[in-house]
């Protein structure tokens, strides 16, 4: 065979092998193609709230001073988007910025449902006048209600909240099985503490020892009623004495 006959051969196969690689290479491209555009269908789809909408909202958990219409506000986002493509962690957040929302949890339910739990704050105290304490100590901002009035008055710096809740209440569960009743105990920037009770009488207990000072006016207050004018203020900031202030305005009162 000649080199001319052979060449000619060489350059068929050759262009054999090209067209093999034309048509799979454009067999690999109308696949891509598919896939991008089916994709494409795909993450439209998912993402219209007209197509698969979310058809319900069930909303659980002990509410006594969130709103319907609060929740409604902050599940508007949510309704505006389909099943698949609600942000639920957005959600989650927006509700948590509710006032009295402690923590809330959303999630899908299939077919097109979405549950969302709220938890309430729990406010044991008022805390510097015009914020509250959840039973974690933590404090937070929110609109008062005519039943949480009577809560105990706290205050202090911020960081210390949880400290002067859990003081309030070993020196409440102290006085009040000796008849006494706690209703304010503040914490000063100098770590100062000062209690007031339900008779109005003010306690100065300084920066050490409370517990013990709390129990040496329990133990000393029976002698103060026998004065003829009523206890205004106990000064225990001493290692064994104390101070008093009278009151020479108001009646005595047998009120603890």
């Amino acid at each position: 065979m000649s080199w001319s006959k052979k060449g000619r051969q060489l350059k068929q196969k050759l262009k054999q092998v090209d067209w093999y690689l034309y048509f799979g290479l454009l067999f690999l491209l109308s696949v891509l193609v598919t896939i991008t555009w089916g994709g494409l269908k795909l993450h439209g789809l998912l993402n219209d709230a007209d197509a698969l909408p979310i058809e319900a909202i069930a909303v659980k958990g002990e509410r006594k001073f969130t709103t319907d219409e609060e929740i409604q506000t902050a599940l508007q986002s949510l309704m505006q988007s389909s099943f698949f493509n609600a942000d639920v962690v957005d959600v989650q957040r927006a509700l948590e910025g509710l006032p009295w929302v402690y923590h809330a949890s959303v999630r899908r339910e299939w077919p097109a449902k979405f549950k969302v739990t709220i938890q309430e704050q729990q406010a044991v105290a008022h805390w510097n006048g015009q914020a509250w304490l959840n039973v974690n100590g933590e404090v937070f901002d929110a609109v008062g209600y005519p039943e949480l009035t009577d809560l105990p008055m706290l205050s202090g710096p911020d960081d210390m909240a949880e400290e002067v809740l859990v003081s309030y209440g070993q020196l409440d569960d102290l006085l009040k099985i000796n008849g006494f009743k706690l209703t304010s105990l503040r914490l000063s920037p100098r770590h100062a503490w000062q209690a007031e009770l339900a008779n109005g009488i003010k306690i100065e207990l300084g920066r050490e020892d409370k517990m013990t000072r709390i129990q040496r006016f329990i133990n000393v207050y029976p002698t103060l009623q026998q004065s003829e004018k009523p206890v205004a203020k106990v000064d225990l900031r001493y290692d064994t004495g104390f101070a008093v202030g009278w009151d020479d305005t108001n009646k005595r009162t047998e009120k603890k």
